[in-house]
């Protein structure tokens, strides 16, 4: 299976876990708390009516409604999210789910109706007047603000980070193994000056969105910009997975050298990286109140900053610390560099190049 159809099916199953329960804690709260609705709806009192009934119907067209959403936003952030405005973007995807809402409770409800004794009128335009449809609607729009602001916070914080921070788990400082790399546009005062602040800008974008299609194949989480930097971070054994570390690398590459006919058109540059790649204990804390993030405090981060800048003296593109190179999977084809001193060490460290893998 290629990545893009993965993405689409780990998007397609959080969408739809999200929305089956939602609309079970729906059945829930009706069910319970309002009995009149479920005579109204069923014809039956409800002591008489299986306790089932609503949990079946609620879950279903959650299920339904979570595939129908996730393959609509997926599409929308692919093709069109990128192109418009926020808010016009935000208008479409309201639309479009009000319509795919309207489609799959009328469709739902239209072959539950054959199994459960519904007594509910599903002529066309029912929804017009239906105030329950219309309670689920404003259900719908609360639980999408839920849902946004989760994706919001995982995008933020990275994947694993959010439920940790949620149980306060970095309240107090954490020790962890991780690995940084430090990703950095070569030539970029140069690319800058030449195209101007604006397009550079622009260029740097679409530099990151190139990224950003190849982070989660790697299991990577971003850690910040800066300018036009990009630091990236795994736990040690994500790192060491499948060369995750290195091999994100390559397929940021291959990804831009696939746009590169794009970049020639619209730049007149096509962009080259360098980056520097370490690995080991460090410190994680949340820091901040008005604006909480996660902070690493280290060696780690500072050495790996430094090893980044070597690549200018040596003249390539991906170098690696001699620790983290044993650690990893073979087939790694580099070169010995010798032992270093970084600026601002008292240790040298040993470095290598990393040619392919």
């Amino acid at each position: 299976m290629n990545k893009g159809l993965q993405e689409l099916f780990k998007h397609l199953w959080k969408s739809a876990l999200f929305w089956a329960f939602a609309f079970f804690s729906l059945a829930v709260f009706r069910y319970f708390g309002l009995n009149q609705e479920i005579l109204q709806a069923t014809g039956q009192n409800i002591n008489s009516t299986p306790i089932k009934v609503p949990f079946i119907i609620a879950t279903t067209i959650g299920l339904v409604l979570g595939i129908l959403f996730g393959l609509l936003n997926y599409f929308f952030d692919k093709s069109i999210a990128q192109k418009v405005s926020l808010g016009f973007s935000i208008l479409l995807k309201t639309l479009s789910h009000f319509l795919a809402t309207v489609f799959t409770i009328t469709l739902g409800l239209t072959l539950l109706s054959k199994i459960f004794p519904l007594n509910i009128n599903l002529e066309p335009g029912w929804w017009l007047t239906n105030r329950r449809f219309w309670a689920a609607m404003w259900f719908i729009v609360l639980s999408s603000i839920i849902f946004s602001f989760i994706k919001i916070a995982i995008e933020r914080f990275g994947r694993g980070v959010f439920l940790k921070m949620l149980l306060g788990h970095y309240k107090t400082p954490q020790e962890e193994n991780r690995v940084f790399m430090f990703l950095d546009l070569k030539d970029s005062t140069f690319i800058a000056e030449k195209l101007g602040y604006h397009k550079y800008s622009q260029f740097i974008q679409d530099c990151f969105s190139d990224l950003n299609e190849v982070v989660i194949e790697y299991n990577a989480e971003i850690y910040q910009y800066v300018g036009d930097e990009a630091v990236l971070s795994w736990s040690y054994n994500k790192a060491l997975e499948n060369n995750n570390c290195i091999g994100i690398f390559f397929a940021f590459e291959a990804q831009r050298k696939q746009k590169e006919s794009y970049y020639l058109k619209k730049y007149n540059i096509f962009p080259e990286f360098k980056a520097g790649i370490h690995g080991g204990k460090l410190m994680v804390a949340e820091v901040g109140s008005i604006k909480k993030e996660l902070a690493y405090h280290g060696d780690v981060i500072n050495t790996s900053a430094r090893i980044q800048t070597e690549c200018n003296t040596y003249n390539t593109t991906l170098l690696i610390s001699e620790k983290l190179l044993n650690d990893l999977q073979e087939n790694i084809k580099s070169k010995f560099l010798g032992n270093i001193l970084l600026k601002g060490k008292l240790k040298e460290i040993k470095i290598h190049s990393v040619e392919s893998m």
